[in-house]
C-alpha cells in the first residue's frame, strides 16, 4: 500500500486524538489509545509468531510528545513511558481508515482476556 503523507499533524491533547490531515481535503482523528495498543513496537507486536501482547489499561493513555522519523513515520512518546515503533505514514493511514475493525478487534482480546481498559489502580474485578 501506498498509502498518502500527511500534510498535517495536531495532537488534540484533552481529547487525547491524534489528528491527520491530507492535501485532499481528508482528516481523520485517532484516539491515543487505539494509537498505544496497536503500536508498531516488538514490545506490543511481540518478536514474531503470535507473540503479541495484549495491552490493558491504556483508556487514559496520552502523547508528551511526536516527532518525524525521517519522510516516512511518526516516532509517538506516550505518556506512559512507551516509545518504541515507528508509526510509518501507511501504518497510520491503515489504522485510520480501519479504526473501528482495529478498535472492535481491541475490544473483542479485552474481553477475552477478562481485562479492561481502566488503569491497573482502578480496575476491579467481581468476587
Amino acid at each position: 500500500m501506498n498509502a498518502p503523507t500527511p500534510t498535517q499533524v495536531h495532537y488534540h491533547k484533552q481529547d487525547r486524538e491524534l489528528e491527520l490531515g491530507y492535501a485532499n481535503g481528508d482528516t481523520f482523528r485517532l484516539p491515543v489509545e487505539l494509537l498505544r495498543v496497536y503500536s508498531p513496537s516488538a514490545e506490543v507486536r511481540g518478536h514474531g509468531g503470535d507473540t503479541a501482547v495484549l495491552q490493558v489499561g491504556k483508556k487514559d493513555v496520552g502523547l508528551q510528545n511526536i516527532t518525524q522519523a525521517g519522510n516516512y513515520a511518526l516516532k509517538l512518546h506516550f505518556d506512559d513511558g512507551h516509545d518504541s515503533g515507528l508509526f510509518s505514514w501507511n501504518y497510520l493511514f491503515d489504522l485510520a481508515t480501519h479504526q473501528e475493525d482495529y478498535w472492535n478487534n481491541y475490544l473483542q482480546r479485552l474481553k477475552e482476556a477478562g481485562a479492561s481498559r481502566e488503569p491497573a489502580s482502578i480496575q476491579f474485578k467481581q468476587l
